[in-house]
């Protein structure tokens, strides 16, 4: 039996540029496609390429959108997406793999649903933004690992206490290790044998060089088999990842509740910050109201007068002195002569 010769497809840059020409995402063509979004974007750079019926379905969107031959009838085009639609598309292929990627990250499964949801309000706020990046997951899976791993979240009174560990022992120690890493390392571990980035992609999102993270990476992975052995190939690091995530039922919110709950967030602290500046220009025409009209120059200091002569007198006499007069004038004198008190 002979098989069917595959599917033509055009280079990776062609296939880059039609997707541009039709005016669609990344995210767009997942959808259509049923794949995730990471996944075009390898295609479009040329580090995988399709096969069987994606290849078929990726070619026959591309044919549509490349321009039709004069003699041909032009193809129908593709209805594009509300910002809505693309968003809900968006979350719905990289919310459900992103809470278990901030699981690994933080061990903590609250930390990890308000790390995705954070992370995608802030990309609705801002969603043209993020609809023309070239990786509209990797900008959302970059912002959920910084807030994942914030240390802020250590002044919680809520994070303080420990959550329940895993139920299986073997997950319970392979997160107990990835928790000693660093966060850095362990977020490069995360990204490179849990998501599957390449080097230099991985490097690109943690914002280090590329040896760098080349050195991060093969500490983590040896701080990892220093504690569990079994985990030392790369492989069944991989793999044992892949379950830790997936045995915990960690569930997203829907894109709608986390899209209405983000316009509700950024409608209070516009308000907030509209009451602060309204408090802020009263407090100042109160203090331009009550401020004096004019300046009062303070009282000079006393100084010493020049000039002066010097004070001979004794000035006048106290009460004691006085007392201490009549006293002297009224005893009986007694003795020379020249001791007796002569009254003026």
């Amino acid at each position: 039996m002979t098989q069917r010769p595959a599917t033509p497809l055009p280079p990776p840059e062609e296939r880059r540029r039609l997707r541009e020409a039709g005016s669609l995402t990344q995210a767009q063509i997942a959808v259509r496609l049923g794949v995730a979004g990471e996944t075009v974007h390898a295609w479009e750079t040329g580090r995988r390429t399709p096969h069987g019926r994606e290849r078929e379905a990726y070619a026959h969107l591309l044919a549509r959108l490349s321009p039709a031959p004069r003699r041909e009838p032009a193809a129908a085009p593709l209805a594009a997406l509300t910002p809505a639609q693309a968003f809900d598309a968006l979350y719905a292929f990289c919310a459900p793999a992103l809470v278990r990627q901030a699981y690994l990250l933080t061990g903590r499964r609250e930390l990890a649903r308000e790390s995705v949801e954070r992370s995608f309000q802030l990309a609705w706020q801002r969603w043209p933004e993020v609809a023309r990046d070239r990786d509209p997951a990797g900008w959302v899976r970059a912002t959920t690992y910084e807030y994942a791993l914030s240390p802020w979240h250590r002044f919680r009174p809520r994070h303080r206490q420990p959550e329940p560990p895993p139920a299986d022992a073997s997950a319970r120690a392979l997160l107990d290790a990835l928790l000693t890493l660093p966060s850095p390392y362990r977020r490069t571990l995360v990204l490179y044998d849990g998501v599957g980035l390449d080097l230099p992609e991985t490097a690109a999102e943690t914002e280090a060089s590329t040896p760098a993270t080349a050195n991060r990476l093969l500490h983590a992975r040896e701080a990892i088999a220093a504690r569990l052995p079994e985990l030392a190939d790369p492989e069944e690091l991989h793999w044992r990842l892949a379950e830790l995530a997936s045995t915990e039922r960690l569930r997203a919110a829907s894109a709608t509740t986390v899209r209405t709950g983000g316009e509700r967030r950024a409608r209070i602290l516009t308000r907030a910050a509209i009451a602060s500046t309204v408090a802020l220009m009263g407090a100042t025409a109160l203090t331009l109201r009550t401020a004096p009209t004019h300046y009062e120059p303070p009282v000079a200091p006393g100084e010493a007068v020049r000039g002066v002569p010097p004070r001979v007198a004794l000035g006048p006499l106290s009460e004691g002195e006085l007392e201490l007069r009549e006293r002297l004038r009224e005893a009986t004198v007694s003795g020379p002569a020249k001791l007796t008190p002569v009254p003026r």
